[in-house]
C-alpha cells in the first residue's frame, strides 16, 4: 500500500480542504443501489469528443472512507468503492442506462421453463495474473458474499440463489439453482458489489487481482489509489495509461481541485455548484439524469396515512415543480409518485399528477381530517431534504394541513425512518424497478419505509417473476404501478440529477448513465484530448 512521496505536494488544496476528513456519502443514495440490450458506452455517448487518444493519467476526486478504506470489492459501500471496484474487477452483468441488465463476464444466460434454474456461460476472460475466469471463481465469489458470518453488502441481493445446490457444469458454465421462480435473475447478478474474484482469494489491499480494465499499482487508504491499464482486458485496453482516485471528502475541495487543475474529474457536486459553473466555461458540468428519486414516504399502516383518501390528498398537495426548483435548485425533473422514471418497465403512460388544493381539501374532509396535523421527519443526511421539508410544509398549509418539521440525526436517520414516525423525506438511487418493488414494497421487504402491505400486490409480483414472456411480465408491472400511483405510500415529487465536474480536456464521459450503472465512472472509456 504505497503512494508517491510527493502526493501532498501535488495536492495541497485537497489536504487543506479535508483530504483526510471523515467519510462521505454512501453509494446507496440513502438506502444506496440492472437480458439483453446493450447500453451506450461512454465512448459512443460522448458525441463530438473527437478521436480517442491513448496515454496519460486521469485523477478523479471522490469522497472516501478514511483510514478504514479497503479494495475488497465485496465490502464496498461508497461511490469511491464502486468506482475502484469496477476499474479492478468485473461482474457477471451490470445495469445499462435504463437499468436493464447487460452481460459482462457472463456471455449468455438462459433459464429453464420454470425460471428457477439459470445457466450462465462465461466469456473467455483472464485475471490480471493470466489465469482464466472459471465457474469455480464465480461460485467462490458468490459463496464468499453470502457468508452469514460476514457483512458483505451484496449478501441480500444473492438471497434468491440456493448456493449449496448451484454447481459448475463445465469450465465456463454455472447452473444457478434458485429458491423460487425469478424471471429477473439477471438483476441479481448485476447487483451492487457482486464482483467476481479468484477462487480462494482473501487479501485485496496489497495486490488485488481482478479481471477489470485496470491493474493495481498502489493504495493508501483515505488518500490515493493508482491503477494502470490492463492491456489484455477482454473488452479491450483502456485509452488511459493510469487512473488515480484521490480522496476529497468536502464538495468544496473537489470543485476547487478541479478548477485548480489538480484533478480532471470531480464526483458528486451539489446543484448550486453545478449551476454556478455550467456556463462559466472553465470546467465541464455533466448531469446524469434520473439518478436519484426524491420523495416523501407515508406510513400506510398507521393514522393518518392508513386512509387512502389522506394519501391521495397529499399527492395533490404537492407542487412538484416548486419542489424541484427549490430543493434541487432545478437540477432534476418532476416525479409522478412512481419510482424509476426512464427505467425499464416504468409506467410512463400514466397522466402526470398536478397540484389540486381544492380536491385535496375535499378528500381530507371525506376522511374527517380537515384539521390534520402531522410530523415530517427530515435530516441534513441528503442534499435538499431540509429544503423540501420546508417547501412542503408551506404547500400543505394551503390545504389546511399543519406540518411540523422534525430534524433527525444524520447518523441514524435511515434506520430511524424505517419503523418510526408517519411521514419522512426519502430518496433512492438507481436500481431496477423490480428490485425497488422486491426490496421496498412487498409485505416481507426488509426496507419497507412506507409499510405498504397488500397480499394482492405481493401475488402480482410473484406472478411477474414466474412469467417468462417479457411483454406479459411488463403488463403485470404496469398493473402494480397503477395501484401504487393511485394509493401507494411514496409521494415521488422529483428525480434529481447526479452532477459531475470534469476538465475540458477529459473526453468520452457518459452523459446518459445514472449513478451506479455500467457507464457511470467508466474510466476505461475516457481519454485526455
Amino acid at each position: 500500500m504505497t503512494a508517491s512521496a510527493d502526493r501532498h505536494e501535488r495536492f495541497p488544496g485537497l489536504r487543506r480542504r479535508g483530504f483526510l476528513a471523515a467519510a462521505g456519502g454512501a453509494a446507496g443514495l440513502g438506502a444506496l443501489t440492472l437480458a439483453g440490450c446493450s447500453a451506450p458506452t461512454a465512448t459512443s455517448s460522448g458525441k463530438g469528443d473527437g478521436t480517442p487518444r491513448r496515454g496519460g493519467r486521469v485523477r478523479a476526486a471522490f469522497a472516501g472512507g478514511g483510514a478504514s478504506e479497503t479494495l475488497d470489492p465485496h465490502l464496498g459501500n461508497l461511490f469511491a468503492d464502486a468506482a475502484r471496484g469496477k476499474a479492478l474487477f468485473d461482474k457477471l452483468a451490470d445495469y445499462g442506462a435504463d437499468l436493464a441488465a447487460v452481460p459482462r463476464l457472463a456471455e449468455t444466460w438462459e433459464p429453464n421453463t420454470g425460471l428457477d434454474r439459470w445457466t450462465i456461460t462465461l466469456r473467455q476472460a483472464e485475471f490480471h495474473d493470466g489465469k482464466p475466469v472459471t465457474a469455480a471463481d464465480v461460485l467462490y465469489s458468490y459463496r464468499r458474499i453470502a457468508d452469514p458470518a460476514k457483512a458483505y453488502r451484496a449478501r441480500a441481493s444473492l438471497e434468491p440463489i440456493d448456493l449449496k445446490a448451484s454447481r459448475a457444469t463445465g469450465e465456463r458454465t454455472v447452473e444457478f439453482v434458485l429458491k423460487r421462480p425469478t424471471a429477473e435473475f439477471p438483476n441479481v447478478i448485476a447487483a451492487f458489489g457482486t464482483f467476481i474474484v479468484q477462487d480462494g482469494a482473501t487479501g485485496f489491499d496489497r495486490e488485488p487481482i481482478g479481471t477489470g480494465p485496470f491493474r493495481f499499482v498502489s493504495f493508501t487508504p483515505g488518500r490515493s489509489t493508482v491503477l494502470r491499464r490492463n492491456d489484455t482486458h477482454w473488452e479491450g485496453a483502456p485509452h488511459l495509461d493510469e487512473v488515480e482516485f484521490v480522496v476529497a471528502n468536502e464538495e468544496s475541495a473537489r470543485i476547487n481541485a478541479l478548477l485548480g487543475g489538480q484533478v480532471e474529474y470531480a464526483h458528486e457536486l451539489n446543484p448550486a455548484t453545478g449551476r454556478a459553473h455550467e456556463k462559466a466555461g472553465a470546467v465541464e458540468i455533466v448531469r446524469l439524469r434520473n439518478s436519484a428519486m426524491q420523495a416523501f414516504a407515508m406510513k400506510t399502516d398507521r393514522p393518518p396515512f392508513d386512509d387512502p383518501r389522506v394519501r391521495e390528498a397529499f399527492f395533490l398537495i404537492a407542487d412538484r415543480e416548486e419542489l424541484v426548483d427549490g430543493a434541487l435548485s432545478g437540477a432534476g425533473e418532476k416525479g409522478n409518485d412512481l419510482f424509476g422514471k426512464g427505467y425499464e418497465y416504468y409506467a410512463d403512460e400514466l397522466p402526470q399528477r398536478e397540484q389540486d388544493i381544492g380536491r385535496a381539501r375535499g378528500l381530507l374532509a371525506q376522511a374527517g381530517a380537515q384539521d390534520l396535523r402531522v410530523t415530517l421527519d427530515t435530516s441534513a443526511v441528503a442534499a435538499g431534504f431540509t429544503e423540501a421539508a420546508g417547501i412542503f410544509r408551506d404547500q400543505a398549509a394551503r390545504a389546511g394541513v399543519t406540518v411540523d418539521v422534525r430534524m433527525g440525526s444524520k447518523d441514524s436517520y435511515w434506520k430511524d425512518i424505517l419503523d418510526s414516525g408517519t411521514l419522512c423525506c426519502y430518496r433512492s438511487g438507481a436500481m431496477p424497478i423490480e428490485s425497488h418493488i422486491s426490496q421496498r414494497l412487498l409485505t416481507d421487504s426488509t426496507t419497507n419505509a412506507t409499510r405498504w402491505q397488500d397480499k394482492n400486490f405481493d401475488a402480482l409480483y410473484r406472478q411477474a417473476q414466474s412469467t417468462k414472456d417479457r411483454t406479459a411480465r411488463a403488463a403485470l408491472y404496469g398493473r402494480m404501478q397503477r395501484q401504487l400511483h393511485a394509493e401507494g405510500g411514496f409521494l415521488v415529487w422529483g428525480f434529481g440529477d447526479w452532477i459531475l465536474g470534469t476538465s475540458r480536456s477529459l473526453r468520452g464521459v457518459a452523459r446518459e448513465a445514472p449513478a451506479n450503472t455500467l457507464d457511470w465512472a467508466r474510466f476505461d472509456k475516457v481519454w485526455l484530448a
